[in-house]
């Protein structure tokens, strides 16, 4: 029998309660037995981001445990810019006892159409998709995450101080990272 594990990519620039969350509502709902959370290492849409080393540490933070989740530096040793498909051909190779699953937010849906091949991703990791706030998709599995994201959690650290930022930052951010995104000095504008 195939271990049922989730591949959990994105940014998470930085990541918060809701993608912790959302690994967790995964395995605990769905019967999955592992998430593997894989930050990218270069965005395929050319996105600017917090560099890898400080956003996988924040990944390994906020997951730290959590059992049946781990974080996974894969895309680094991987071809760029990171496609999920490349990630998802490799970790079939190296796992040949995985079954996959894709685990994405609803949010995500609109943009599969500019991902490379998502046809064949679908095939090789059928999506499990988690809803989030604003947006609906028949296939998502009703979760129920707060209304956050990492933009609204950027903007907030580049406001840090002010009562509505430091309250938002204290609400859907790890403690731990916020610790170490203070410690680092990152997000200051």
């Amino acid at each position: 029998m195939r271990k049922a594990v989730a591949i959990y990519g994105g940014s998470f620039d930085p990541p918060h309660i809701s993608h912790v969350l959302a690994a967790v509502y995964a395995l605990k709902v769905s019967g999955l037995e592992q998430v593997l959370v894989v930050p990218v290492f270069e965005h395929a849409f050319q996105k600017q981001l917090t560099p890898f080393q400080h956003r996988l540490r924040m990944c390994e933070l906020s997951f730290a445990g959590i059992a049946g989740v781990e974080v996974s530096s894969v895309e680094r040793e991987l071809e760029t810019p990171s496609l999920t498909l490349r990630t998802i051909e490799h970790l079939s190779r190296v796992h040949p006892d995985w079954a996959m699953r894709l685990l994405i937010g609803s949010d995500v849906l609109s943009d599969t159409s500019k991902w490379h091949a998502f046809e064949r991703i679908r095939e090789l990791a059928p999506p499990y998709v988690v809803a989030r706030p604003g947006f609906d998709h028949p296939n998502a599995q009703a979760a129920f995450l707060p209304d956050v994201s990492s933009t609204r959690v950027r903007e907030a650290l580049a406001t840090r101080g002010t009562r509505e930022s430091d309250a938002l930052l204290a609400a859907c951010v790890p403690s731990a990272v916020l610790d170490y995104i203070n410690e680092q000095d990152l997000y200051r504008r």
